[in-house]
This record gives structure tokens, C-alpha cells and sequence, in this order.
């Protein structure tokens, strides 16, 4: 016997889907966030504390006192840690302060990045892959 079903219309495979990469990428950039933030926390801590954790650039144009950027870490990985904590709790606000504040991370970690190039770079392409997993899906809730 036949079914009579109307077909379905198919999914747009367009930027603001909730398929594949990007719907689980968003699940990701949330915990990537708050795994960034608390690491950031850790590296703020460490400047704030001891001077002597990182080592010190001779000319550089940003160079400001360890101290200084350890309390910039600080403030930095406490904010996209709750930031992260808000894309996985699904908070229209939370994906919105991720761009920026992934944004300001790729810029902070920039100007960080001869103190400690590796982490740097790694930081700044963590970044831009949240900004890629929250620009391009669609919240999470049913309407």
C-alpha cells in the first residue's frame, strides 16, 4: 500500500541553519569559552602573582607591566567563562557578548603575543572559530 504524505519542504542550506557543523559548533563554542575563560584566569592569576611566570620583551611597542596584564587576563577569562556558561544554558545575550568578547580576546591575545606566542595563537584561532559557530546559527530554542 501507498502512503499519502506530503513531502516535506527541504532545509535551506544557508548561514543561518541549525545543521550539522555549525549546531553542534555552537554547543562547542560554549564550552570552548568558559574552558578559555577559566585558562585565562589561571594566566591572569599567574601574572598578577608572580612577575617572573612570563618573560620580558625588551622594545615592544604594548608593553606594559606584567602585573597589568595579568589583571587584564583576570577580568578577560572571568567574563567569557560566564559568557560560556550563558551559550550553554542557551541565553539570547550570551551569544551575543561571545562575539564581542571573542572578538576582544583575539585583539588582547595579540597584543599578549610575545609573551607567550604559542598559547596566543592558539587563543586567537579558538576565537575566531566561536565567532564562526555563534554568527552562524540560529538560537537553539523552539518557538
Amino acid at each position: 500500500m501507498s502512503q499519502n504524505t506530503a513531502p516535506s519542504a527541504p532545509r535551506s542550506a544557508g548561514p543561518n541553519t541549525d545543521t550539522g557543523w555549525a549546531a553542534g559548533g555552537t554547543l562547542f563554542a560554549g564550552v570552548l569559552m568558559m574552558v578559555t575563560g577559566i585558562i585565562s584566569i589561571f594566566e591572569g592569576i599567574a601574572g598578577i602573582a608572580e612577575d617572573e611566570v612570563y618573560t620580558r620583551v625588551g622594545d615592544y611597542v604594548f608593553s606594559w607591566d606584567l602585573t597589568a596584564w595579568g589583571w587584564v587576563h583576570l577580568i578577560l577569562g572571568i567574563l567569557v567563562g560566564i559568557t560560556g556558561w550563558g551559550i550553554l544554558k542557551n541565553m539570547e545575550w550570551a551569544r551575543y557578548t561571545g562575539v564581542a568578547l571573542a572578538s576582544l580576546n583575539i585583539i588582547v591575545q595579540f597584543l599578549f603575543l610575545p609573551y607567550q606566542p604559542v598559547w596566543a595563537i592558539f587563543s586567537m584561532a579558538i576565537s575566531v572559530f566561536i565567532i564562526w559557530a555563534l554568527i552562524t546559527t540560529e538560537s537553539r530554542t523552539t518557538a
